[in-house]
């Protein structure tokens, strides 16, 4: 078995837990409105600009087994600069103050997952951080598209407004195929061990990201009526 099937069949639990968050079957059924769109944006911004200087910190690290890697972790973040950016101004276009989610608190649970993959960074193995990619890019690729198709169709709204959601899933797809290739380069049992363990972890941590989604729509619902 190649590593990647491996980290696949390693974390199957872990991303049940993250499929089963309500508001993803709530999106599918069309049980949401624009406040919970805001809400996963907001929450998507306060994670998501972290993903370079993550990335970043990570590949400083990288032991002498390792620096193979490298090259990896660059690519990564050549192609994930910016994308906070696209987050805000899907945000303005449907209506929220681009400065107020920008300066704003991070989500309790955004701030939980970002905290603890730096801990993992820092203090742990930092090829651990390839956890947390598939977790996002493989979750991206697969619901992104039709999530973005029905968050679209429901809220009528224009293509300027799903930068994130479109262009994350479509970049995604293609992004899980080299991954997997180099998964499968990765043969010290260490280094596997800590990957797996960072993406059943962020599955729980993202689900929990989720789950918060609806409560966080209720206050941005309570807080533009003020």
């Amino acid at each position: 078995m190649q590593f990647y099937e491996l980290l696949e069949s390693e974390t199957e639990q872990a991303r049940g837990y993250f499929l089963s968050a309500p508001i993803i079957e709530d999106v599918f059924l069309g049980n949401f409105d624009v406040n919970t769109y805001l809400a996963f944006l907001n929450q998507a911004y306060h994670h998501v600009r972290h993903t370079v200087p993550l990335l970043m910190q990570a590949g400083a690290r990288l032991g002498p087994h390792q620096l193979w890697m490298q090259s990896a972790v660059a690519e990564y973040i050549s192609e994930e600069k910016g994308h906070e950016e696209w987050i805000l101004d899907d945000i303005e276009i449907c209506g929220g103050n681009r400065s107020a989610y920008a300066d704003g608190p991070a989500p309790f649970d955004s701030e939980i997952m970002v905290s603890y993959l730096y801990d993992i960074v820092n203090r742990g193995n930092p090829v651990g951080i390839f956890g947390m990619v598939l977790v996002l890019e493989g979750t991206s690729s697969s619901l992104a598209p039709e999530v973005a198709r029905i968050v679209q169709e429901k809220l009528n709204l224009p293509d300027s407004a799903m930068s994130y959601l479109k262009s994350h899933g479509e970049l995604d797809q293609e992004h899980i195929r080299h991954f997997e290739k180099l998964m499968n380069q990765i043969e010290d049992k260490d280094d596997q061990a800590a990957i797996i363990r960072v993406a059943q972890n962020v599955y729980r941590l993202y689900g929990n990201v989720y789950r918060a989604i609806s409560t966080e729509a209720q206050t941005i619902s309570l807080r533009d009526a003020a």
